[in-house]
Formats: C-alpha cells, sequence, structure tokens
C-alpha cells in the first residue's frame, strides 16, 4: 500500500490510495475522508506490474498535465501508466441520497473494500506505456518525485536521477550522488529557497543532506533503515520519529539562528582542474552572462554562469558521474549545435580524468528571468566509457593482474568536421591522450548512447599530455588532423582521416542492416533498437592501430603542458606550445594534400620555428594564439604575459599578475564592443577561479579590467 497526493482534490480530505495484489495488479482507489463520517472510495483503476521476483509497488506519483501516473517497483524499475480521472467505479453506500457525495456513519469499510473488489472488472487491466527495468537496482525504488515537470527518483543505491516525459516515455537526463556513504536515499525535498534536500540513511544514522550547501544538515542516531519514519521540518524546528524495537521515537529539534555566514561560497571542494567557456546568453535589458563548466578533483564538473557586473560565479549544475579526478574538458559545438539571444546555448560537453573514464552530455542553456542566476541550464547524459568495463565483467577477475589499473585522460579535443551528414544519425569523434603513453580515437553515436574506441597508438611511450585536432581543406581534400605533446618534449603531428573515414563506413554498414533485426531489442536498454553497431559493443571489441605519425618535432626538454593551435590567413598552422622548463614554442606547418585515397600523399612541411627558453619562472601551463602576430602565456609563476610573434623569435609585450596559485588551465575568447572594438577574455584556473579582460591594440593594454576570483574550497 502506498499513498500519493491526487491532483485536483483537496490533500486534507482526499489522497488516492494504491495497493499492490496478487498477479502484479495494482489498484487506483480515491480516497475521500471528512471528521466522523466514513470514507467514499471510488476505484479509478487497475494495471499490471512487469513480471519479477517482488511484484509489487513502492511509490507513486501523477503527472496530472499528461493524465499519467509514475511508479516504482521493489526491482528498481519505472513504470509509467495511462491514468484518466473521468473513468472510475464509485464505491458509494445506499444511503447517500439524489446523488449526493455524504456517504452515511453506518457504511463500513469492509462494505465498501468488498463493493470495489467486486467492481473491478469493470475497468481495463492498463500494461505501462513505458519502463525503465532496474533503473535503481535490486534494492527498489523509495520514492517518486515530480518538480518543475521534471521527474526525481531515489532508490537504495546511492543515487538519485532526474527524468523527463518524451513522446509517453520515461527519458533519464542524468543522475546525482549527493555525498559519499549515502547508499540508502529514501525521499527527495524541494524548498522554497531553491535549495534540494535528501533524506536518508547512512549507516545507523538518518541523515538530511543539503545539496545547496553540500553539507550535513541532521544526523539523527535511530538504527538505520528498514523501519518506519517521518520527518517534518518548519521554521520553528526540525522534528523526526521513528519506530524501533516497537517503540515510537520521537526527535525534536527547536530551529537554532545561524551564526555562520559564507563570505565567498566555493565552487569545488578541492583543485579545479581545467575550465572551458560554453558561450554567452544575451537577455534583454540585462548585461551578457558567461557560461562555464569547470572540472576538479573534487571528481565533479560544475557548470556555471559569471557576470561582469555581479562580478560572482552562480552554479547552475553539478555533474557527479566520475569516481575519479575530473582533468580536462571539450565542447562539440557544430553548425546547428550553438544558438544565442532567446534559443540560448546547445553543446555537447565531454569530460574526462582518472580511472579512464569518459562522460558525455547535452548541455542547453536558455535565459530564465526567474531564477536568481538568470540562466537555466538543462543537463542530458548522453554516454560513457571505462576502459576497464570488460575487465570488470571477467569471472575471476580478482585472480587476474589488470593492466594500467591508474590510467588517466590528460586532454581532450573535439575533431572538427566529422557530422557525417550523409548518415540518419550524426557520427562525432573525439581524441584523447592518456597517461598510459597512447593516443586514442572514439567516436560518439548520440541517438544511440555509445561511445566507441575506434583507434589507438603508442607511439609516445610514455605519458601523452595535451592533444589538439585540426582540420585541413585544401584542393585535394579534407584531411584530419591531430597533434599531441608527451612528457619528453616531443610534440606529433597525425593524419587521423584514415581511421575516421573506416569507422564512418562501418556505421554506414551498420545502418543498412538494421531492417535485417527487426524488433530486437537491446538486453542493457528495452528501449534501444538493438543494431549491428550496438551487438558489437556488448563483446570485447578489437582496436586498430594509427598510422605513424606524419611529423615529430622535439619543442621541450620536458612535458608538453600547454598546446593551442590557430590557422593563419594563407592557410597554414602556428602551433604554439608551454613546458615544465618554463619555455615557450611556436612553429608554423603547411600541409600539402596528395590525390587518391585518404591519407595518401599527405605530408606537413616546418616553415619557421621560434623558441623562448626561460619564458617563466615555472611550469607554463596555458598558451593561447590570440592572433598570428600575438601570443599569451600563463605559468604557475602567476605571470599572465602577452608577446609579439617575430620571424624566428618573440617578443614579451607587457605582464600582469594574476591571484589564482597553481593554475592548472586558461581559456581565451573575443568580443567585438558595440564601438567597434576588440576586447580579449581570460578565464584562469587553479586553486580558485579568475577572469580578466583587455585590449590588445599597437600598444596592448593587457587585461586591464578583472574580476575577484573565486576560492576553491579554502
Amino acid at each position: 500500500l502506498s499513498w500519493a497526493p491526487r491532483p485536483g482534490l483537496p490533500p486534507d480530505t482526499a489522497a488516492a490510495l494504491l495497493a499492490s495484489g496478487p498477479d502484479g495488479e495494482m489498484l487506483w482507489l480515491d480516497v475521500t475522508h471528512r471528521p466522523e463520517q466514513a470514507p467514499w472510495v471510488r476505484l479509478m483503476g487497475r494495471y499490471l506490474l512487469p513480471p519479477c521476483k517482488h511484484r509489487w509497488h513502492t511509490c507513486a506519483a501523477f503527472l496530472p498535465q499528461e493524465g499519467l501516473l509514475v511508479c516504482g517497483d521493489r526491482r528498481g524499475s519505472l513504470l509509467l501508466f495511462p491514468c484518466n480521472s473521468s473513468s472510475g467505479w464509485a464505491a458509494e453506500s445506499p444511503g447517500i441520497v439524489n446523488g449526493g457525495t455524504d456517504p452515511v456513519v453506518e457504511n463500513s469499510s469492509n462494505e465498501l473494500e468488498s463493493s470495489c473488489l467486486l467492481h473491478k472488472g469493470a475497468l481495463p487491466l492498463e500494461s505501462p506505456l513505458s519502463v525503465l527495468f532496474g533503473l535503481h537496482g535490486k534494492t527498489g525504488v523509495t520514492s517518486v518525485t515530480i518538480n518543475r515537470g521534471y521527474i526525481y527518483s531515489t532508490g537504495r543505491d546511492g543515487v538519485y536521477r532526474q527524468l523527463r516525459l518524451r513522446d509517453q516515455q520515461l527519458e533519464v537526463l542524468q543522475k546525482h550522488r549527493p555525498c559519499k556513504g549515502l547508499q540508502w536515499i529514501e525521499e527527495l525535498r524541494f524548498t522554497s529557497d531553491g535549495d534540494l534536500l535528501v533524506l536518508g540513511f547512512h549507516a545507523d544514522n538518518f541523515v538530511v543532506w543539503s545539496s545547496g550547501t553540500g553539507e550535513n544538515i541532521h544526523c539523527i542516531p535511530c538504527g538505520g533503515g528498514h523501519r518506519s519514519w517521518s520527518y517534518c521540518s518548519s521554521p520553528l524546528g526540525e522534528v523526526f520519529a521513528f519506530v524501533k524495537s516497537g517503540d515510537v521515537m520521537l526527535y525534536h529539534c527547536e530551529a537554532k539562528p545561524c551564526e555562520q555566514q559564507v563570505l565567498l561560497a566555493s565552487l569545488h571542494g578541492r583543485e579545479i582542474t581545467c575550465v572551458r567557456r560554453l558561450g554567452a546568453v544575451e537577455m534583454p535589458g540585462r548585461a551578457t552572462l558567461n557560461v562555464f563548466v569547470t572540472g576538479s578533483e573534487d571528481t565533479t564538473a560544475c557548470v556555471l554562469v559569471l557576470s561582469e557586473n555581479s562580478r560572482a560565479a552562480v552554479p547552475l549544475a553539478r555533474l557527479s558521474d566520475h569516481i575519479s579526478s575530473v582533468r580536462t574538458l571539450a565542447f562539440a559545438m557544430g553548425p546547428g549545435d550553438e544558438g544565442t539571444g532567446d534559443e540560448g546555448l546547445s553543446a555537447l560537453l565531454f569530460s574526462a580524468g582518472g580511472r579512464a573514464q569518459i562522460e558525455c552530455y547535452r548541455l542547453l542553456c536558455v535565459g530564465d528571468t526567474a531564477s536568481e542566476s538568470a540562466v537555466a541550464c538543462q543537463v542530458i547524459h548522453v554516454a560513457s566509457h571505462r576502459l576497464d568495463k570488460h575487465w570488470e565483467q571477467k569471472k575471476n577477475r580478482h585472480k587476474l593482474v589488470k593492466m594500467d589499473p591508474e590510467t588517466r585522460y590528460m586532454s581532450l579535443s573535439v575533431v572538427p568536421g566529422t557530422s557525417t551528414k550523409q548518415l540518419p544519425t550524426p557520427w562525432k569523434f573525439l581524441a584523447a591522450a592518456c597517461s598510459d603513453g597512447s593516443v586514442r580515437i572514439f567516436g560518439l553515436l548520440e541517438a544511440a548512447h555509445k561511445l566507441v574506441l575506434v583507434a589507438e597508438s603508442f607511439h609516445h611511450q610514455r605519458c601523452v599530455l595535451k592533444v589538439e585536432s585540426f582540420l585541413h581543406t585544401g584542393a585535394g581534400g579534407e584531411r584530419h588532423l591531430l597533434c599531441s605533446g608527451a612528457t619528453d618534449g616531443s610534440i606529433a603531428f597525425w593524419d587521423i582521416t584514415g581511421p575516421i573515414m573506416d569507422a564512418a563506413d562501418a556505421l554506414h554498414q551498420a545502418e543498412g542492416e538494421m531492417q535485417l533485426l527487426g524488433e530486437c531489442r537491446c538486453p542493457a536498454d528495452p528501449q534501444l533498437p538493438l543494431t549491428k553497431v550496438s551487438i558489437a559493443l556488448l563483446t570485447e571489441p578489437i582496436y586498430p592501430a594509427l598510422d605513424a605519425p606524419l611529423v615529430t618535432v622535439m619543442a621541450h626538454s620536458c612535458g608538453v603542458n600547454s598546446l593551442h593551435i590557430r590557422e593563419t590567413p594563407e592557410a597554414r598552422y602556428l602551433v604554439a606550445s608551454g613546458s615544465d622548463d618554463g619555455s615557450i614554442h611556436v612553429c608554423l606547418l603547411e600541409v600539402a594534400l596528395g590525390r587518391g585515397e585518404a591519407g595518401a600523399g599527405t605530408c606537413l612541411q616546418l616553415l619557421e620555428r621560434a623558441s623562448r627558453p626561460c619564458a617563466h619562472a615555472a611550469h607554463v601551463t596555458g598558451i593561447r594564439l590570440l592572433r598570428p602576430d600575438l601570443l599569451l602565456s600563463a605559468s604557475v609563476d602567476q605571470r599572465l604575459t602577452l608577446w609579439k610573434r617575430r620571424p624566428g623569435e618573440l617578443v614579451p609585450l607587457s605582464t600582469t599578475f594574476f591571484h589564482v596559485p597553481d593554475l592548472a588551465e586558461l581559456d581565451c575568447w573575443e568580443v567585438v564592443e558595440a564601438g567597434g572594438e576588440l576586447r580579449y577574455y581570460c578565464v584562469l584556473c587553479g586553486q580558485g577561479l579568475e577572469l580578466l579582460c583587455g585590449t590588445a591594440s599597437s600598444e596592448p593594454n593587457l587585461l586591464h579590467e578583472r574580476l575577484p576570483s573565486n576560492g576553491a574550497g579554502v
């Protein structure tokens, strides 16, 4: 049995009662009660739960606008049923006169119950419209909540999920892990001030976790879960009641004045390792709002908005799917992926880091005047990939030696120009620099929610720190080129056109063979059609190797910590890099294309090199080519330097100091102001976050305006 608030009826006198019975049949009854009167019961619907060992529901919630019912069962599945409030059979007593709705006191509950059960055959037995089987594991779904049109479900698997309804199908947007160790989540409560409270059991304590502040509000020793409980919060205090050893226990805590005041809220609990600018959201009558994504050692990525007027960073969404640190971020923003103004921003976000884990999300940011940040962000989890996934599925894996258990992704780069328009489903590619000495190429099929390893190479034989990809278009056709830097100071240039074309052809063949599979479904996700590609993903794949690099340049004496590529007006390419030894290196390349098959005759010619030893007093962790003749570098020595590029040399123009210690990365972009002035913006991350801006004219005034840093949990 479970109760659910009934939309359209007063909550103090009416509610919906859901009862699970034999053979997976669930009844929906509307129960109305008034003081000193017998309840009035109306049978509204009959539903059939999917077959499983524990065939009963655990929670339910109504979607009034869509006329649907969402419920969770003991098997951990989420089910969607149709519900029509106009249908139903009323179990009324003979004492009701002239169709009145006030039953007499003499009516007993047993008569009402038997009357409902006798006439339940008049209603059809509805099957679920959508099933997400085992979404929360085998321990069951504990609650279902509706808030702002989204569906939230909790379970005893330590996560809560956000879902939406699309064409009468349940679609998982993302999952959240509130805090470490909170495996038994019971309920979610949304407060009036925008906070989300997570209620659950941690060990033998009842815990109320605040998602807004990231801390436990209450921790009450009660003996743990598997007990009846109730929690109530009000401005006067907190009340928690529970049953223990047959006794009803009551815990009461009076509200106390808060003596703690947060001067500057932290974005992350540990160092910020990477930052990327998604774009700007423009709203009428307001200043432009910049949207960023940051990754941290605390295993989370944060989508935040930063306004020049308020000079404050406001988090929009927090991504907590990683099991280790987030080291690098990348965006895929092609034609149709990005909009401004009323359409907002849309992009694919890739995040990667420790434990060889990559996560992919679809971000949609639009203006929202009702929210505090003035921007609303929707996050949809698209796909994920781990190198050791197949290893973890092997039997007796404790007897085997796991290869490279600490492999980390150090850098990501989305290969441009790879959206194959001739296929029904877009296919995007991603290059990754890995700590095990490999350069890997991945393919993303967004429609199937699959991220596939396409090719790899261990040419460097040491940790690869940075990777950048670029597209060259010439008379001989298009070439997808890749640049990678390793810990020995070498920079390798690859032609990856062949592996990308082979993967696109394989996808095209798989699309052609889909008709042979009919209505087959993937066992991992019954809602997903089982194509040839998804069949191959269920087995141990074989990864082809990349060809040898076209050119390898020894640019530094030690690790390449920063890398950036910019195309010149002459269709040549400037490659700038910074190293652990504090040096900066810039080279000019020209691509020569031959005719024939993909990759045949492709060569790179090194036209010019310029190096600046000891450009900084510490590691150069950020570098950007603002223009073909202007270079910006940032270092752990907390200096941001602008350089003038001349044939064979780099001349310093100006230097400014920033406040963020242990600089990890920078990102730059340019904005044309209303008067036509070109301004450059720079965001830096490390032990904090800082935004600077300035101009670069004939006599540059570098970064003359500064926004304050935001600490990383200090």
